[in-house]
Formats: structure tokens, C-alpha cells, sequence
């Protein structure tokens, strides 16, 4: 799952960022992220191409990642594929069609009702892994120590007890957990 987060940070849509990464036999085979065609327009420089509600300028991950296999005749047959959102109903038709047996899925997105009895049916699991990086913690922690250290030197250096006040309360809600 950490791959397709990962391959997410690629990502050249605006709206979401998505990563996919199939995995047959435990070796990854492939991986893919949701973005433009190859050398076409991407939506992080000229904005989201939208129509009925969906970005049609990008491939989705799980697409580009089944795309690469083919392109490369890499099988799918059995495989599992690992995606940062659910898929779409168009992404669970190809799964299903690669003969992918299994998604892993970090966080539930439009998950589509049709989608659902489409993988049930075609005896495809789908498995829900919350995905929590130690890594975004670690750089967490070391944001807010820099933070802490940076109001403390501006407060021994005379900033107002408002401006304080103000900074303290900005820097909370940047660093608070519900964010």
C-alpha cells in the first residue's frame, strides 16, 4: 500500500491524487497514478477538463497500471491490485476483466453500489487497509518542534502578547490531528 501512495504523490490531477500498484506472486508486476495521456495536457497546468462531474483529460490509476501490463505483456491473471481509493465503476470492470482476484483499498471513495456486486459476483475480494504513514508522523513532529521553537524565539524577542496569541492559535489548527 505504500507504493501506491507513493505513486500517488505523481498524481498530475488536481481533483485527487490516486496511486495502484498490482502485485502477482508478492513481486509488484506494475504501478500507475491518475494523469493525462502521455505528453498531453496535464490538469495541474491548464486545470481539470470536467464533464458530468468526472476529469476526462486523466487515465486513472488502476488503468494506467493494467495499460502498463499490457503494453509490456505482463500477465494479471490472479493478481491483487493495492489502490489508494476505491475504484470507480469503470476501473472495477477492467480489474474484474484483467483477472485480477483481489483489491486492497485505503480509503473509501464514491464506492459505487453497482461496483460492489460487480467485484461480489465476479468472486473479486475487496479488502480495506487504512493506510498510516509512520513517515508523515515523524515529519509531523518535526514541523511542530521547528514551530514551537520559532514562536518561542519570537516571543523572547517582543512580539506582542496579541500577535502571539494569533500565531499560538494558527499554528494549532495547522498541526491539529482533524485536519
Amino acid at each position: 500500500m505504500a507504493q501506491s501512495h507513493l505513486l500517488a504523490n505523481r498524481s498530475t490531477c488536481a481533483r485527487l491524487a490516486v496511486g495502484a500498484t498490482i502485485v502477482r506472486d508478492n513481486r509488484i508486476i506494475a504501478g500507475g497514478y491518475n494523469g493525462s495521456i502521455a505528453g498531453g495536457v496535464h490538469c495541474i497546468d491548464e486545470g481539470c477538463y470536467v464533464v458530468d462531474g468526472h476529469c476526462i483529460r486523466t487515465i486513472h490509476a488502476e488503468m494506467n497500471a493494467l495499460l502498463q501490463c499490457a503494453k509490456f505483456g505482463v500477465p494479471t491473471q490472479n493478481a491483487e491490485i493495492y489502490v489508494t481509493h476505491f475504484p470507480c465503476l469503470q476501473c472495477c470492470k477492467a480489474i474484474i476483466q484483467a483477472g485480477i482476484k483481489k483489491v486492497y483499498y485505503a480509503s473509501d471513495y464514491k464506492n459505487h453500489p453497482y461496483a460492489i456486486e460487480l467485484f461480489n459476483s465476479a468472486e473479486v475480494e475487496t479488502i480495506k487497509v487504512p493506510y498510516d504513514s509512520i513517515f508523515e508522523e515523524s515529519i509531523d513532529d518535526k514541523q511542530t518542534h521547528f514551530i514551537a521553537d520559532l514562536l518561542k524565539r519570537l516571543e523572547k524577542k517582543g512580539t506582542s502578547h496579541e500577535e502571539m496569541k494569533s500565531l499560538y492559535e494558527n499554528a494549532q489548527a495547522l498541526f491539529s490531528r482533524g485536519n
